[in-house]
């Protein structure tokens, strides 16, 4: 059945990778004073610290957060295996397809695409998830990557160990690896997930844009602490997802017993309208990555293992300019995905909740009817994307699709391509400049 969201408070600290304290206002000086680990804790707490990152990492990369717990969290029964359904991480179910894949609207939690592997911490995944069931004395760990959720439809009240998180469509949340999390859900709740592993999703680098833009750290939140001290006789069940495989494990008690924390190392989410845009003011686009919210950088530098676009509402006003998207052939995957709205390069057919896959290399752009339209007519400001939010997670790897997504779910659009199958061609050889 499910239930209705009840929040008594949600308190939020503002920041991006800031290092932040708190302590719920139940348990004032929960904190140890001026060190990490003493023989004591106030309160007769636990210390546990959660590492984000390697010890010696250098310090601007360097990620971790100490937790005040009422029980540590190694206090559990041995993990069991799990059915894991459509939840995969292996990219070899189906022979290689380059063509444009845009599966519908999908139901569970599934996986639909990805690339490299959970053990060698180097790769990314992607999932859909629907759900109208709240997790009810469960919660969630992901021993693999960060969690990048974009709601589409249904508000979720995420309770983790560092706190609580109201999140909406029209927001993202990002959950990192190692963090146990909780979902509440009031009704039919849908959206995407993009999983990374082994790297944790930065601010993109403004360059010349300056020291503002984008999305400003300060419109990041990160929860505020709150505890519950719950016993449960009938037992609590952790989920831990390790090497793309489900595990379970019973305790006895609530593991969101931390009363006070510490760190750089938290689960944060961000309201997509908070996005400043930067856009062409001449003529001519600039690149999409001008939209980019989060990345996540590979080791070679500029190129990202993920990056997570939007294509919000915004002024249009480049003169002798073709204003869509261009048509394009890109040496990076590009899944398009869609909150509301109507996605600017493709008005018909793409669906909020669906999405699409354009694989490396493979050619994509606007449909018959955008590029007629668009050459066409009078070049005014306008507004572009009204109503809409669009977003891509675009990355370096070359992402192979499940059979979930290609065969099973059988809601693959195969009829996609023939959105450009009435271009036609305007070449015309007698043509020539026009005097000035």
């Amino acid at each position: 059945m499910n239930r209705p969201i009840y929040i008594a408070y949600i308190y939020y600290l503002s920041g991006f990778g800031n290092e932040f304290s708190s302590e719920d206002p139940r348990c004032p000086g929960a904190l140890p004073e001026g060190q990490n680990n003493p023989q004591v804790c106030p309160y007769g707490l636990y210390a546990e610290q959660l590492s984000g990152s390697a010890f010696t990492c250098p310090r601007p990369a360097n990620k971790r957060s100490w937790l005040y717990r009422i029980l540590p969290s190694v206090k559990h029964k041995p993990f069991s295996p799990a059915p894991r359904g459509h939840l995969t991480d292996t990219w070899d179910q189906v022979k290689p397809d380059p063509n444009q894949s845009p599966p519908r609207l999908c139901i569970g939690l599934h996986t639909l695409c990805g690339a490299g592997d959970t053990r060698t911490r180097s790769g990314i995944a992607i999932h859909v998830y629907t759900c109208n069931t709240s997790m009810v004395d469960r919660c969630f760990n992901n021993s693999d990557g960060d969690f990048l959720i974009v709601p589409q439809q249904g508000e979720l009240l995420i309770t983790t160990e560092f706190g609580k998180m109201l999140v909406e469509p029209n927001e993202i949340c990002v959950i990192q690896a190692g963090m146990r999390f909780s979902v509440d859900v009031s009704g039919p709740s849908r959206g995407y997930v993009l999983e990374v592993y082994g790297a944790h999703f930065e601010l993109p680098d403004l360059g010349p844009i300056g020291a503002n833009g984008l999305a400003n750290p300060r419109d990041f939140l990160c929860p505020a602490a709150w505890y519950e001290d719950r016993e449960v006789s009938t037992g609590y069940t952790v989920i831990n997802k390790y090497q793309g495989a489900l595990f379970t494990s019973q305790q006895d008690y609530s593991p969101f017993n931390v009363v006070g924390w510490h760190g750089n190392y938290t689960p944060y989410k961000y309201h997509l309208e908070n996005f400043m845009v930067i856009n062409s003011v001449a003529f001519d686009h600039a690149d999409p990555s001008i939209f980019t919210v989060l990345t996540a950088r590979s080791t070679r530098p500029g190129v990202a293992i993920a990056d997570f676009v939007i294509f919000p509402p915004r002024w249009g006003v480049a003169d002798r300019t073709f204003r869509p998207p261009y048509y394009h052939r890109n040496c990076m995957s590009e899944f398009m995905g869609l909150i509301k709205g109507h996605y600017e390069a493709k008005a018909e057919g793409f669906q909020p909740g669906g999405g699409s896959l354009h694989s490396i290399m493979t050619p994509h752009g606007p449909d018959t009817d955008c590029f007629e339209k668009n050459t066409t007519s009078t070049l005014e400001p306008e507004r572009v994307a009204e109503g809409t939010m669009a977003f891509m997670f675009e990355s370096s790897f070359s992402m192979a699709v499940t059979k979930w997504g290609l065969e099973t779910c059988q809601r693959l659009d195969k009829s996609y391509s023939q959105c450009w199958e009435n271009l036609r061609s305007h070449f015309n050889p007698n043509w020539r400049p026009s005097k000035q």
